[in-house]
């Protein structure tokens, strides 16, 4: 066992490669596309030590180009997440036992194979798996993903570094940051390929195993993402990656007496029910579970009649459209004075105009296709609903087609209702709705940012009179976890916005930071006394 305070190599957030014409990068990236789009891959689940193949293959195509067979993967049934569970029981008691610096050099391993070997592997996978372009993937699979792996080893050290400051004579006093008692549930989404890494590696930093879940549209990543766990060292069954239906999994999970906590981001109807569930079968657990999720929103952009229209307009071309508008933290409704509209409106729809869309090994390309089927059907129901709704003007996009990938256009909603349906509900996609405020009522525009969702995730203000920032930032206080001044309400980075959202957005315990990992222990005190009393009476007994 080594004996001494180690200090870490201090993190600093991996730079984002340009992928411009000429570039090294663009090469290799492009020849790794070439090569991923060449082969059909067999993916496993990962258990233990076992790489399970069940033949109830599944196959994984490209959403921008969905006739295309990218390989298959292996799901599972009942059984396996049985199996997931005792494998990581089985591997508790070691990894918990294993000193940090060991856990934490496995995950920096893990960090620098990303950044090198891995970095054309993990983007390539993504752009394909989840139609995400070369910069989308890059600041995503790619240097998010570092960041967290960095960051969180950071943050793991200032935990365990945190002390009761004075102990008194003849007593020593400590700190000791358990890892949960029992199994972490980590269910994770398709549209960030860093988050469906952070989000089961983050709980075994701090000592836990853990069951992974991950979307079944980003399989094909997450067989990248497991392929750097392994390489990188961590122990079989410290992370063991399932591919069961929802149903399936939740049934035998949440009924688990060693169920000890889920991390979570998805829908808020998702989160909901399992919270439900932990709920009514709390009396079944060993512990009470730690319950961590990050959900949706319905993001805002508020522009005060003293904004610069041009940022205005790019803080919504770039926030609303990148990646399909498929991030938690997408601009989805906007809220534009009306002495300035023309000049929004305006250099808004040169930017749509000049945006080309299809697939992403064509690096040409800004907007791609949504993720699948369902989800494209739901946007575009939204989008025809707007088409026959009085008082609602499609200016921009409104057209979608399947025939080859998922494609919908960017499409821009004006509507003079700031309650209309695509103003309040989720869409998850390439749609932003606007509605146009008289200038002078920049107080009330602001009351409706804060009331008209019951989300609280991001949003963003334009201004450049400090009066106007300040009551804005005092109005919408509780209307967003991460809030943006002057510019769009996506891109948070780890060590600099540590995300996550309150009300109907999630549990807001702020991955990327030392908040999350928090919640990933269970704090012991203990108290050691050098000279023990051998007399149980205190000198208040004595007699005058």
């Amino acid at each position: 066992m080594l004996k001494g305070f180690f200090n870490i190599p201090e993190p600093i957030n991996e730079p984002v490669k340009s992928y411009a014409p000429g570039s090294p990068e663009r090469s290799e990236l492009q020849a790794m596309l070439k090569e991923f789009r060449a082969q059909q891959v067999d993916v496993p689940m990962y258990i233990g030590s076992e790489e399970v193949r069940t033949g109830n293959k599944k196959p994984m195509n490209p959403p921008h180009d969905h006739q295309h067979l990218l390989g298959h993967f292996h799901e599972g049934d009942a059984s396996h997440v049985e199996q997931a569970i005792n494998s990581a029981m089985g591997a508790k008691h070691a990894w918990e036992s294993m000193e940090w610096e060991q856990r934490a050099a496995i995950f920096l391993k893990a960090a620098d194979l990303l950044a090198g070997p891995y970095r054309a592997k993990i983007n390539a996978a993504t752009m394909l798996g989840q139609s995400k372009n070369a910069f989308q993937a890059e600041i995503d699979a790619a240097c998010e993903f570092i960041d967290f792996l960095r960051f969180n080893v950071k943050y793991m050290v200032e935990i365990y570094s945190q002390q009761p400051p004075v102990s008194g004579n003849g007593v020593w006093n400590r700190v000791e940051q358990r890892p949960l008692e029992g199994f972490v549930f980590a269910l994770t989404p398709f549209n960030f390929t860093a988050i469906a890494g952070n989000l089961p590696t983050s709980a075994a930093l701090m000592g836990n195993t853990v069951v992974w879940k991950p979307a079944h549209t980003q399989i094909y990543s997450a067989n990248i993402l497991m392929q750097v766990f392994k390489e990188a060292g961590v122990p079989d069954g410290v992370i063991n990656l399932i591919y069961v239906d929802g149903p399936t999994t939740g049934k035998i999970i949440f009924n688990h007496p060693d169920f000890a906590g889920i991390h979570f981001t998805g829908s808020t109807g998702v989160f909901q029910h399992i919270w439900k569930t932990i709920g009514e079968n709390i009396f079944k657990y060993k512990s009470y579970p730690r319950i961590v999720g990050e959900t949706g929103g319905k993001d805002f952009v508020i522009a005060h009649k003293s904004a610069n229209p041009k940022a205005v307009a790019v803080g919504l071309s770039r926030g609303a459209f990148e990646y399909q508008g498929q991030k938690c933290s997408a601009a989805s409704r906007a809220y534009i004075p009306s002495n300035m509209w023309a000049e929004v409106k305006k250099y808004l729809l040169e930017d749509l105009a000049s945006m080309k869309m299809g697939p992403t090994e064509d690096f040409t390309n800004f907007i791609n296709a949504v993720i699948d089927e369902k989800a494209f059907d739901k946007i575009s129901n939204y989008i025809s609903e707007a088409k026959k709704a009085d008082g609602v003007e499609i200016i921009s996009g409104g057209n979608f087609d399947k025939s080859k990938g998922y494609f919908i256009e960017p499409t821009v909603i004006v509507t003079q209702d700031p309650m209309y349906t695509t103003m309040c509900e989720e869409i998850f996609g390439p749609v932003l709705t606007i509605y146009v405020y008289q200038a002078e009522h920049f107080e009330e525009a602001l009351e409706l940012v804060d009331q008209t969702s019951p989300y609280a995730l991001t949003g963003a203000v334009f201004s450049q009179d400090r009066y106007a920032i300040e009551l804005a930032t005092k109005k919408l206080r509780n209307a967003a976890g991460n809030f943006y001044i002057n510019d769009k309400p996506t891109g948070a980075v780890v060590g600099q916005q540590p995300f996550g959202g309150a009300r109907a957005s999630g549990t807001n315990d702020k991955a990327g930071s030392m908040i999350n990992l928090l919640r990933w222990v269970s704090p012991r005190t203990i108290k050691e006394t050098f000279v023990s009393p051998v007399d149980y009476r205190y000198p208040f007994l004595g007699e005058d």
